[in-house]
């Protein structure tokens, strides 16, 4: 079964895939117009799931096994095209440390206002300010899954309360309590952080609405490293402009890259990055071992063995 290998350089090496499966075809191709003349035989492709197109599964006839490095799998749902029959796994549980982190850095930097200080340092002024601590605050984690576990853990550890927004569970360690979306609203009142992790759904889209920043502490901070249209972006720039709540975090965005005039871009209390929540510097050495897992399953015909089956 040819294996076709599409990435960027930047979340695995073709060549330790080939090496992993040495009595097997891997070809490699950085993107989707790079595939075109080399996939069409091909049973298999390892890739991140955002990178798939309409085009590239229609030139891959013989396409059953989708096996995505990235823990969110929403694009394959708009994928006109790909045959029912097609499975598909993701990379859920990976990316704990690399989201927690960048939670971690926004949640510093704008209770700090660290903007603040890097604009004046450009300006060469000398100010200082009582600074904001994480010890005490309330951290709202919105979808509870193995990063929401993983930032819990961080959460404590910096003397933080922490409390889950879940149907699906009603404990988890670390967490000092676990509301249904029902009562996001409820939660949203304590939150001095709400971190976004929930996956993109029909349920969950704008769910992070204008209630949900009315019922925030003026000094809440949004932290959105989800999928951008999880919250309601024309409400949450509304909310910051006219000051009901603290700032925004925001790695994922409803159109991406934000168009020049959005206006989250150059508001002070905002911080952009370019979707980087899930990226690592060791980012093969994460997600290698699950994908030769489940290649090896799926090439043996052990199905039933295959690690985070989210379609087939």
């Amino acid at each position: 079964m040819p294996i076709l290998v599409m990435d960027h350089g930047v979340h695995i090496d073709a060549a330790a895939v080939r090496k992993a499966f040495p009595n097997e075809i891997v070809r490699d191709a950085k993107d989707a117009a790079g595939a075109v003349g080399q996939c069409e035989d091909c049973d298999i492709v390892v890739t991140m799931a955002h990178d798939l197109t309409d085009d590239l599964i229609a030139r891959m006839p013989r396409l059953r096994y989708i096996c995505a490095m990235s823990a969110g799998t929403d694009k394959v749902d708009t994928l006109k095209g790909l045959k029912p029959d097609v499975l598909v796994t993701s990379a859920r549980g990976i990316h704990g440390p690399q989201m927690s982190e960048l939670a971690f850095l926004s949640m510093i930097s704008l209770s700090r206002e660290f903007p603040r200080m890097q604009r004046n340092q450009a300006r060469h002024v000398w100010e200082r300010w009582p600074q904001r601590l994480l010890w005490g605050k309330t951290a709202v984690l919105v979808g509870i899954g193995p990063i929401a576990e993983d930032l819990a853990v961080r959460c404590v550890a910096f003397g933080m309360r922490v409390i889950g927004i879940s149907d699906a569970r009603k404990e988890a360690p670390h967490f000092d309590k676990m509301l249904p979306r029902t009562r996001l609203e409820e939660a949203a009142a304590e939150a001095d952080f709400m971190v976004v992790l929930v996956p993109l759904s029909a349920q969950t889209r704008h769910m992070i609405n204008a209630s949900v920043f009315r019922a925030m502490k003026n000094t809440g901070i949004l932290i959105n490293l989800a999928r951008g249209p999880v919250v309601d972006e024309k409400e949450l720039i509304k909310a910051l402009q006219e000051g009901r709540i603290g700032g925004a975090a925001l790695d994922v965005f409803e159109v991406e890259p934000p168009a020049p005039d959005n206006p989250l871009w150059d508001m002070p209390n905002v911080i952009v990055t370019p979707r980087i929540g899930g990226m690592s510097d060791v980012y093969t050495e994460q997600v290698l071992p699950l994908v030769v897992h489940n290649l090896r399953c799926f090439l043996d015909g052990r199905l039933a063995e295959m690690k985070n089956v989210v379609r087939g």
